[in-house]
């Protein structure tokens, strides 16, 4: 694939990404302010964005096997937990913005929960076993089989869980 070609999708790609992430985000407010119509036409815009997402990923050829494509996001879990994350953690603390230091950190603990979610997952893909999992609505900690009784992230009581409904991110 011509070098150009692939750069433009990338970028239409990480683009297309970002814009789902922040039209469901302004839906949430929308509906929370009394606008229900206009959370639904963020919702249905955000579904058609996904749509350009996908397309540009397929052209990127960049989805792989399933068993790759877990080898793949526990890599990138990793590595944003390791690297990224811990520089943005002490940016923040050398400037002295608390609020940011702590939200850099519960972030940087779930990624390496997500990446060992992941390589559970490599490890056990011939299994058949379903979990369910339920998500701090705080800091996004993932729990597997059932709800801590506090967030071991940002210590959130378990009533800050919600069980995931898979169905309603397709």
């Amino acid at each position: 694939m011509n070098i150009t070609i692939k750069e433009a999708l990338k970028r239409a790609f990480d683009g297309e990404a970002k814009a789902v992430l922040r039209l469901k985000v302004y839906a949430e407010k929308a509906d929370k302010e009394g606008y229900p119509q206009i959370g639904r036409l963020f919702r249905v815009i955000a579904a058609s964005e996904a749509i350009h997402g996908t397309r540009a990923l397929k052209l990127l050829r960049e989805i792989r096997s399933t068993e790759e494509n877990l080898a793949a996001s526990f890599e990138s879990e990793e590595s944003v937990a390791q690297v990224a994350y811990s520089e943005f953690i002490k940016k923040a603390q050398e400037a002295g913005d608390k609020t940011a230091a702590l939200y850099f950190t519960h972030s940087r603990d779930v990624e390496e929960t997500h990446a060992r979610l992941y390589k559970d997952a490599l490890n056990a893909m011939a299994s058949d076993h379903e979990t369910l999992y339920y998500i701090c609505d705080l800091c996004g900690y993932v729990a597997e089989g059932g709800v801590p009784d506090a967030c071991p992230v940002c210590g959130a009581p378990q009533q800050r869980f919600f069980e995931f409904d898979d169905t309603s991110c397709r």
